[in-house]
C-alpha cells in the first residue's frame, strides 16, 4: 500500500472539513497546482482512503425525529452474517456492527417518533430470525460528530 505524505494530510484536512471545496481553493491553500490536487484526491479513492463524499441530510427535515441505538443479542454470533441482509431490508437502519461485549450486533436507526420506533422494533427487528433480545437506547441530541483526525505523520 503506497504513503500517505505530508500533503495528503493537508488535503484531507481541508476536504474534511468541506468535502464541496472546489479543488482550485485546495490548490490554492496546499500551494501546488489544481491538477496535483486532483491526481492525489484520486489516488487517494484508489487507495479507499477516501471512501465516499456526499451530503449529509438532516433526518428531521424528513420527519425521523428519534435517532436510536439498538443493542441486538443473537442466539449465536454466527448468525450475524444472516441478519445482515434482514437489517439492509429497513430502510430505516442506518448503520450495523458486529461488536464484542454485551451485543452481537449494534445498530443505528432513525424513526419519525415512538410510535414507529415501536414498530419496527415489533414487527422487523424483533422478527428476524436469530434476534433474542434488543436493547434500546435513544438518541436525545447529538452533541459531536466528526471525522477522524488527520495526523501529521504516521504514528
Amino acid at each position: 500500500m503506497e504513503k500517505i505524505d505530508k500533503l495528503d494530510r493537508q488535503i484531507l484536512n481541508i476536504i474534511s472539513k468541506n468535502a464541496r471545496i472546489p479543488f482550485k481553493d485546495v490548490a490554492e491553500e496546499c500551494g501546488v497546482s489544481r491538477a496535483a490536487i486532483h491526481q492525489r484526491v484520486q489516488r487517494m479513492i484508489d487507495m479507499n482512503v477516501i471512501t465516499g463524499s456526499g451530503y449529509h441530510i438532516n433526518p428531521k427535515i424528513l420527519g425521523y425525529n428519534t435517532c436510536t441505538y439498538i443493542g441486538v443479542k443473537l442466539e449465536r454470533g454466527s448468525m450475524y452474517k444472516d441478519a445482515v441482509p434482514e437489517f439492509i431490508k429497513i430502510p430505516e437502519v442506518v448503520e450495523c456492527h458486529f461488536t464484542t461485549g454485551p451485543y452481537t450486533m449494534l445498530i443505528k436507526l432513525y424513526a419519525r417518533d415512538n410510535e414507529h420506533l415501536m414498530e419496527l422494533l415489533n414487527t422487523k427487528i424483533q422478527e428476524i430470525s436469530g434476534v433474542i433480545e434488543t436493547e434500546t437506547l435513544i438518541s436525545l441530541r447529538q452533541s459531536l460528530k466528526r471525522e477522524i483526525p488527520i495526523c501529521k505523520e504516521e504514528e
